[in-house]
């Protein structure tokens, strides 16, 4: 898909094409709310208020970044205008996701598993919510810190910083549980 394309086709009126870019991105999209916000978002509801967001937001591309640079930066701006909405943050619990495990693991390391993800997610909502977003981009989305500096609209040495902090936050929080 020809994304400069696409984006001038639906600012010029075929707004039918704008299913292209819901149908490439809907995925990234909803799994970055969950990863943000844990179960205390509606993950479909997030997703779908990003794209409203981004719809009414497409005049203002400017083609100097990437589509899902643009994207990302939308999705964070929700997901944390909606965390700062309710105040709160709630780890993921082992429903919310399917848990694969491999022949090769047992039931009891699967459990083990279970117990460390959950901390994990406990411990991410423990983190100011800038940290968070670029500890989870960075580690679960492989962005690089120019991507993440883009998205949050921040400098890199912000990133490395903020990064530096999460990872040493997220030690202390662990190590305390």
């Amino acid at each position: 898909m020809d994304e400069e394309e696409v984006i001038r086709d639906i600012l010029a009126g075929n707004v039918n094409r704008f299913a292209e870019i819901v149908k490439q991105y809907q995925d990234n999209v909803a799994n970055l709310c969950f990863k943000m916000g844990g179960s205390s978002v509606d993950i479909p509801e997030m997703s779908q208020q990003v794209f409203v967001e981004l719809y009414s937001a497409l005049p203002r591309f400017k083609f100097q970044s990437k589509l899902s640079t643009f994207i990302y930066r939308i999705t964070v701006n929700v997901v944390c205008k909606e965390l700062k909405r309710h105040k709160r943050w709630m780890p993921s619990s082992e429903e919310d996701g399917p848990e694969v495990v491999s022949d090769e693991r047992n039931a009891e390391q699967s459990i083990v598993h279970q117990e460390k993800v959950a901390q994990l997610h406990k411990a991410l909502g423990k983190l100011h919510n800038e940290q968070r977003t670029a500890l989870v981009l960075y580690t679960f989305n492989d962005f690089s810190y120019n991507d993440i500096a883009e998205v949050m609209q921040c400098s890199v040495a912000k990133v490395e910083s903020l990064i530096f902090r999460a990872r040493k936050n997220l030690k202390k929080i662990m190590v305390g549980e």
